[in-house]
């Protein structure tokens, strides 16, 4: 399946950091990935949304030649994740748990992974002051990692992935256990990362507000299948994402929980004197007015409204 981009991403076809052409896992009797085929272009922050047991993880583990294609072929970096899979591993950073050292102090957390990765002796020291630095942690440098808040472990975690400099980084529900103040520190941290190192983002995420927040380009898969791929803004428009956002008083449950039984309600709810549907694209207003006017609600205005993410994922999840 080929999707082509369109809308906010620009014409000028860019150079493409991942590239998978009709990639295909089995576990077993499982299909884990099916004829997948994507590009992913160069200095972006791209969302791999899904379901669980979508492919996510899987797909990740092939971009890092952890797991072998059944079929077809992935790039990364322009090199072969079945032939080059070391060189690309030493390319990327890749943040699926913290893997930090707790009893150790942040300083010495990242000084382990400047060794890991065979820096210059003399280039240590500048390494961890920018890394630290960068995310407001310089001045706590020699506290164990044991006394921090999970926010800032987080952050931390952030910043050992980066010491080497990666050209790719990959994240993988990066702002899971954060509360609202620590996550949009880290969004923060990784528009500025991105801006700074002009390294390309993958982002794994269930949070789909996150995603609309933070990329260009998203990604949606089911079942290892690729069921829609382009900028957040253009998906909304293409696929439907809209709102009937009706004001009034007296909206009877028993009748709106029929409403939720239909097909072309994707979601319903209600706040106050507010009720929201999200519609699938085509479905008519005017029968949901009328059923409210004859069973007593008292209608003040109705609209429609830009949905969002999430009820574009919806959509297309339960359409396909």
């Amino acid at each position: 399946m080929k999707i082509t981009v369109t809308g906010e991403v620009s014409s000028q076809k860019p150079q493409s950091v991942i590239r998978l052409e009709d990639l295909t896992v089995d576990y077993h009797e499982w299909r884990a990935i099916d004829h997948l085929t994507l590009d992913i272009p160069a200095g972006i922050i791209f969302g791999l949304l899904g379901p669980n047991s979508a492919g996510k993880t899987t797909t990740i583990r092939v971009l890092l030649g952890l797991v072998r294609p059944t079929s077809g072929r992935a790039w990364v970096l322009d090199m072969d994740t079945q032939t080059h899979s070391d060189a690309i591993r030493q390319q990327c950073g890749v943040l699926l748990e913290p893997g930090l050292y707790e009893r150790l102090s942040a300083e010495d957390n990242l000084r382990f992974y400047c060794r890991v990765w065979h820096l210059a002796a003399s280039e240590i020291p500048e390494r961890i002051h920018a890394s630290l630095a960068h995310i407001g942690l310089w001045e706590r440098r020699k506290e164990r990692v044991s006394t921090w808040s999970r926010g800032m472990k987080q952050r931390l975690a952030i910043a050992r992935l980066l010491i080497h400099r990666p050209s790719l980084i990959i994240l993988d529900e990066p702002t899971t256990g954060l509360d609202p103040i620590a996550a949009a520190a880290l969004h923060q941290d990784l528009f500025q990362l991105m801006q700074q190192s002009q390294a390309t983002i993958i982002l794994t995420t269930h949070n789909l507000s996150e995603a609309e927040k933070l990329c260009s380009l998203v990604g949606i898969i089911r079942a290892g299948k690729l069921l829609a791929l382009g900028p957040p803004g253009e998906l909304r428009e293409r696929m439907g994402g809209m709102r009937f956002e009706i004001s009034g008083r007296h909206f009877p449950p028993p009748l709106l929980q029929q409403w939720r039984q239909l097909p072309g309600v994707l979601s319903l709810q209600v706040q106050e004197n507010l009720l929201t549907l999200a519609l699938r694209p085509g479905t008519a207003t005017a029968p949901f007015l009328t059923q409210l006017v004859q069973s007593g609600a008292e209608i003040d205005d109705a609209q429609w409204k830009t949905g969002n993410l999430e009820e574009v994922f919806l959509s297309v999840i339960e359409e396909r």
